[in-house]
């Protein structure tokens, strides 16, 4: 099988995607490598804002634009702990870099750096990750699960979680009404 590093891209799920926690969902892959792959739901937004997830681990946060964003759920993999996918990548602790501005960072400095008002410029807070083994996601991508795309820091960080999967598949060409779960034969 050919070796693909989807590292920075976008993974848009298709509509027969069986695995109903990603029917419907855009994720960014922060890390592919021969290990598997680790990503993020990006659109997918939970009722828990910052603010209060960052009150929760006991942490006095101050009014600034990240405390009012929603705290997404980056997937089904450790949904009890916290991933800050930021820009620019900074000097964290336990920082994972998919491109030389976008980090992805698992470690207590970034949040409370985000608490302080101090934190990278833009930010993304999820609870748990999407995680495949080696060999999965490669196999998914051959059973049609799975469109992919370059991403761009645009949708990540400026769009609202409504527009990020259609502006993904725009990418493409693709209109989210004309995608469709079935296959003809001419």
């Amino acid at each position: 099988m050919q070796t693909i590093n989807l590292t920075d891209h976008f993974l848009i799920a298709m509509p027969g995607l069986e695995d109903s926690f990603f029917a419907k969902t855009l994720t960014y892959i922060c890390e592919h490598n021969e290990q598997g792959a680790l990503g993020l739901v990006v659109n997918r937004p939970t009722d828990l804002s910052v603010e209060k997830l960052l009150t929760q681990l006991g942490m006095s946060p101050q009014d600034c634009a990240s405390s009012s964003l929603p705290v997404l759920l980056g997937g089904p993999v450790q949904v009890d702990n916290g991933f800050v996918l930021h820009e620019p990548v900074g000097m964290w602790k336990f920082t994972l870099s998919s491109n030389a501005t976008t980090g992805l960072t698992a470690s207590i400095d970034i949040l409370q750096a985000v608490a302080d008002c101090q934190g990278p410029e833009k930010v993304l807070v999820a609870l748990g990750y999407s995680g495949w083994a080696a060999g999965q996601l490669e196999q998914e991508l051959a059973q049609n699960a799975w469109l992919t795309v370059p991403a761009q820091s645009r949708i990540l960080f400026e769009l609202s979680f409504e527009e990020r999967l259609p502006a993904a598949m725009a990418l493409l060409g693709i209109d989210s009404f004309n995608l469709s779960n079935e296959v003809g034969h001419a």
